[in-house]
């Protein structure tokens, strides 16, 4: 990564802590983001929209819900990230920002590449073919794919709000579009 954007992001990792969160960390974050990521994008797979509820802002989920309903069962079948084919993560960009009732605000974006063995044409644009594996004869192989993901996670920092994160954005690449 560019070391400015990773100097950047320390920086406003250190004011969340010192303004915001004195308890925040940012590997703690990193682990529950990977989780609500592996969460998320199981249920959008399985059309289980509903249970996003609390989850994802009501406007993504609006979003979710029309484009999701358009997918073909194999790019549905792409979405979803097994927490342990997760190969790698990364903070994007770090905002602090105030709305006009004053109300205090971090957001936080992070980029997932997973694995998935989705059964996609091999012509499909944007993702990597990364293993082929072969169990048994050449007739059986199993195909895995690097994918990634950009989710969006947001907080109020507001004294009496609530101290859930909410996924603000979610994309998934060709796959969701």
């Amino acid at each position: 990564t560019n070391p400015l954007a990773w100097l950047r992001t320390r920086f406003y990792y250190l004011l969340i802590r010192l303004y915001f969160d004195q308890e925040f960390s940012v590997e703690e974050f990193t682990r529950g983001a990977k989780q609500a990521f592996s969460v998320v994008s199981k249920l959008l797979s399985q059309c289980k929209l509903d249970l996003l509820d609390g989850l994802v802002s009501a406007e993504v989920l609006q979003v979710l819900k029309e484009k999701i309903s358009l997918l073909a069962d194999n790019h549905r079948d792409a979405l979803a990230a097994d927490i342990d084919a997760i190969m790698y993560t990364t903070e994007g960009d770090v905002r602090i920002y105030y709305d006009d009732d004053g109300r205090k605000f971090v957001s936080i974006l992070m980029r997932f590449w997973y694995l998935n063995g989705a059964n996609l044409p091999d012509e499909v644009p944007g993702e990597t073919k990364v293993f082929q594996i072969v169990f048994g004869d050449e007739s059986t192989k199993e195909k895995r794919r690097l994918f990634t993901a950009i989710y969006e996670f947001q907080r109020e920092f507001t004294e009496g709000a609530k101290p859930d994160w909410t996924i603000t954005r979610i994309e998934h690449p060709r796959l969701l579009e």
